[in-house]
């Protein structure tokens, strides 16, 4: 269903609301194959009133990652807050992380489509940097957990930090495949079990 025509929206507000239509366009459909042109439809825009805002499809896509990160990055951050066990908020981002999946999908197929293209784009370099920051993220919880002894003490923090990345990202690929985010949420708690079984100690280590 086509959005309400937002209409005498300040400027950035306006922008706000055509990247949560691409992100809502993107969780239905192939983000390379949206135009402006559906885009302005969903919104039920015209192409000319999109491109006051924007200046080119570029500046869309760039604007839709930037939220993306800036939200995704909001939410795992307010997850670990407070908790002061490194695994216990390892658990927290994880959880958080995939939430925020299942409830926009599109950020997903944004994400990898954007990391897969070849293209040096501002969105993919947003992309990039992200995951590169989320890792060293990790990697300090990881290596506060190997210091009060949660972890294992030769734990590869760097592979442990991928691994982390890397199964919310299977989660997020299996789930858009079945076309059901739900599966995501229903099986995050027992794939972070085992990473967890894997990377912590237990008592009498």
């Amino acid at each position: 269903m086509n959005t309400n025509r937002p209409k005498n929206l300040p400027a950035e507000e306006r922008r706000n609301v055509t990247v949560k239509a691409v992100v809502d366009l993107a969780g239905r459909t192939n983000p390379d194959s949206i135009t402006t042109s559906e885009i302005a439809k969903h919104m039920n825009l015209t192409q000319g009133a999109l491109f006051r805002h924007f200046p080119n499809k570029e500046a869309i896509w760039h604007a839709v990652m930037k939220w993306v990160v800036e939200c995704l990055m909001a939410r795992i951050e307010n997850a670990a807050q407070g908790v002061d066990s490194p695994l216990e908020a390892m658990q927290a981002m994880f959880q958080a992380h995939v939430d925020f999946v299942s409830e926009h999908p599109g950020a997903p197929r944004m994400m990898f489509g954007e990391l897969q293209g070849a293209k040096a784009t501002p969105a993919k370099r947003l992309a990039r940097e992200m995951l590169k920051q989320y890792a060293i993220r990790l990697h300090g919880l990881i290596e506060a957990g190997k210091e009060n002894g949660e972890l294992h003490a030769d734990l590869d923090s760097e592979a442990a930090a991928t691994l982390f990345i890397g199964m919310i990202q299977g989660l997020a690929m299996q789930s858009l495949i079945a076309g059901d985010m739900s599966h995501m949420v229903e099986d995050a708690p027992r794939v972070f079990a085992i990473y967890r079984r894997g990377i912590a100690k237990t008592r009498g280590e």
